[in-house]
């Protein structure tokens, strides 16, 4: 059985691939929430709780232990974040509000968000890495999408518009 938040990704066909279910979005790490004004949207980086058991076999032989993804959501609005010292262990909750919207909660220690969005998420940008002993994403890194595995090798610099503001 996949999560109720799938049913709310417009492309969840990537995930579909290395999962044969997908987890809920409980105990994943943000490491990052990005806005763009030009949407208005909201891009959130996570890692994901479980490593999926259909990994491709070159992550595997590279020693990646985690799977990292964005959640984009467009025509944000009622924005409110309370504390954020990243990264943070959170609870993400989606819920349909009506007229093609949701309302997302994010729950963890050191973060309280909430927002509403349309109701058609966009996942991005998956990845996998070996995390470190202290949690660092940085160094060695396995991208899904060949163009993505063309430009990088490793976690983009912030102000790389293209890999954090386009899915």
């Amino acid at each position: 059985m996949t999560s109720p938040w799938v049913s709310l990704v417009r492309n969840p066909s990537p995930l579909s691939s290395l999962y044969s279910t997908i987890p809920p979005l409980r105990a994943v790490r943000l490491r990052s929430i990005h806005l763009n004004w030009r949407g208005p949207a909201l891009t959130l980086r996570i890692d994901m709780p479980t490593f999926p058991e259909e990994a491709p076999g070159d992550w595997l032989a590279r020693g990646h232990d985690t799977i990292q993804l964005h959640l984009q959501y467009l025509a944000v609005r009622d924005i409110a974040i309370k504390g954020w010292v990243p990264p943070v262990e959170a609870d993400i909750a989606m819920s349909p509000t009506g007229d093609h919207r949701i309302h997302v909660e994010i729950d963890g220690t050191g973060i309280k968000s909430s927002f509403s969005s349309s109701d058609s998420v966009i996942i991005g940008h998956i990845s996998a890495f070996g995390i470190s002993a202290d949690g660092f994403d940085g160094g060695d890194r396995s991208f899904l999408k060949p163009l993505d595995s063309r430009r990088f090798d490793s976690l983009p610099d912030v102000y790389e518009g293209t890999y954090y503001e386009r899915m």
